[in-house]
C-alpha cells in the first residue's frame, strides 16, 4: 500500500507546503503518516520541525478516530539527526539552547506517551536525533541496509528523548552502553538481531511493513489497547504485586465498555468485531 502525501493544515505555519518540515497523510481516518520533510538536509531535526509535529500530536489527541500514527522520512534518509551545519552558524544564547533542548524532550515524551501506536518506518539512515526519535515509537521497522547510529559522546554532546532509558529497555544495559558509549554504525539487519527494531526489510518495503502492522492494530480494541501501551512501558518501574494491581483495575474497565460486549458478541457470531473505543 502507499500513501499519497497531503500536508497538514499548520495554521500557525505561513510556509508553502514544499517548505513545511512535516507532512501528514490523512488519506485514511484511522492511519496517519507524518513525514519528515528536509530531504536537502537528510531530515535534520529542527526546532520547527518538532513544533510542527506537537501541533499535530495535539490534534490526535482530540480525534477519536485515529487508531495509527506512522513515521517516516522523504527522501533517501530517516533523519539523521540534530542539522549540525544550522548549530554551527550561530552562537545561540543559553536561553535559545534551554528552548531548543526542552522543545526537544517534551516533543519525544509526548510521542511516547500519545494514547495511540506508533510505528517507525525507518526508510533509510538513523543517527543522533533521528534514531532516538525511532525509539521513540512502539514498533520499529527499519530498511536492512540503513545506518544506525548514536553519535552523541564522540561529538561532545548527549543523547536525548530518553534514550537511556528506552535504548536500555529494548536491547538491555549493556548493549545500551555500548552503543552509546561507542557511538559505532550499526545496520538495520543488526537492529533487529539485537532486538531494538521489529523487523528489518528491503527499504522498498519498509512503508508496507508498516501499514501492515498499522492495519492489524487498528483491528484491536482502543480502550484495551491505550490501557495496554500504557501499562507495557511502565511496567518495568513497578514491582510485580503493583503491575498485577493495575492490570486488574484494567481489566476492570474494559469490562464497562460497549466494546468489552462487542468482542463477545463477535466471538460467539464468529465475525470479526467493531470496535468504536466506547
Amino acid at each position: 500500500m502507499r500513501c499519497t502525501i497531503v500536508v497538514a493544515d499548520f495554521a500557525a505555519s505561513p510556509m508553502d507546503d514544499s517548505n513545511k518540515p512535516l507532512l501528514v497523510d490523512r488519506s485514511n481516518d484511522q492511519l496517519i503518516v507524518a513525514r519528515l520533510n528536509r530531504p536537502d538536509r537528510l531530515n535534520a531535526v529542527s526546532l520547527p520541525l518538532y513544533q510542527h509535529f506537537n501541533i499535530l500530536l495535539d490534534e490526535l489527541t482530540d480525534d477519536k478516530h485515529v487508531r495509527c500514527l506512522i513515521v517516516t522520512g522523504a527522501g533517501r534518509a530517516f533523519c539523521v539527526g540534530a542539522d549540525l551545519k544550522a548549530h554551527g552558524s550561530t552562537d545561540p544564547t543559553a536561553r535559545e539552547r534551554r528552548e531548543y533542548v526542552e522543545t526537544g524532550q517534551r516533543f519525544y515524551r509526548r510521542l511516547q506517551t500519545v494514547s495511540i501506536p506508533v510505528i517507525a518506518a525507518v526508510n533509510g539512515h538513523a543517527i543522533g536525533a533521528g534514531l532516538e526519535l525511532a525509539l521513540s515509537c512502539d514498533f520499529l521497522v527499519v530498511a536492512q541496509d540503513a545506518k544506525l547510529r548514536l553519535p552523541e559522546i564522540g561529538l561532545g554532546t548527549f543523547v536525548g528523548g530518553g534514550t537511556v532509558y528506552t535504548l536500555a529497555q529494548r536491547v538491555g544495559v549493556a548493549r545500551a552502553k555500548e552503543l552509546i558509549m561507542l557511538g559505532e554504525f550499526f545496520s538495520g539487519r543488526e537492529a533487529e538481531a539485537m532486538g531494538l527494531a521489529n523487523r528489518s526489510v528491503h527499504a522498498g518495503r519498509v512503508l508496507d511493513v508498516a501499514f501492515d502492522y498499522a492495519r492489524r492494530l487498528a483491528r484491536q480494541a482502543p480502550v484495551s489497547m491505550r490501557l495496554a501501551k500504557d501499562l507495557l512501558d511502565r511496567a518495568q518501574r513497578l514491582d510485580f504485586e503493583t503491575a498485577m494491581q493495575h492490570e486488574a483495575e484494567a481489566l476492570l474497565q474494559c469490562m464497562g465498555t460497549r466494546d468489552w460486549k462487542e468482542g463477545i458478541d463477535a466471538f460467539h457470531e464468529k465475525r470479526a468485531p467493531r470496535y468504536t473505543g466506547e
